[in-house]
């Protein structure tokens, strides 16, 4: 709040900083910010983590190395400093059309499981994001499910052969 209090001030006094690479209404800051925002929710951010936000923000975004590091670092700090996810989905719903929004709700999904595990902070996180973009209920489902059996590892032995092996 500080901060804000000070960049109001300076830009009163003509003193603004210059532009920033990542503005506010940048739909990839949003995407990225929410991603962040996934991975700590349930009060860990670990290498797994976020290790796949830098391969999600890569693919998604077209970036590599120090730009999506950058990106991922100012979506640090935005997440920090927003007080709701209305900040983040309200660049997305005007940005993207309505498979870039249901996209991102997959990317979510994604971020959620890159731990292992689903937090239920983390569900309640992606129901309100989707709600908020205008993805609708079955959609979500449907995303989580395609994430969920995406990250379940792959069964191995005798008794993994069957309906995916032909027989």
């Amino acid at each position: 709040m500080l901060a804000a209090l000070k960049n109001f001030i300076n830009e009163l006094a003509g003193e603004a900083e210059g532009p920033k690479p990542f503005e506010a209404a940048d739909y990839q800051l949003a995407a990225a910010a929410l991603l962040v925002h996934i991975a700590s929710i349930d009060g860990e951010f670990d290498d797994r983590e976020k290790a796949r936000i830098t391969q999600l923000v890569e693919a998604r975004f077209g970036l590599e190395g120090d730009a999506a590091a950058e990106l991922i670092e100012s979506a640090k700090e935005s997440e920090r400093d927003a007080v709701d996810l209305y900040r983040f989905t309200s660049v997305l719903k005007r940005r993207l059309d309505e498979d870039g929004r249901r996209q991102i709700v997959g990317m979510l999904w994604d971020m959620a499981h890159a731990d292992g595990a689903v937090h239920e902070f983390e569900e309640n996180v992606v129901w309100r994001v989707a709600e908020l973009l205008g993805v609708s209920t079955r959609e979500r489902v449907e995303l989580r499910r395609e994430f969920r059996d995406a990250a379940a590892p792959a069964p191995d032995g005798p008794w993994s052969r069957g309906k995916d092996s032909g027989q």
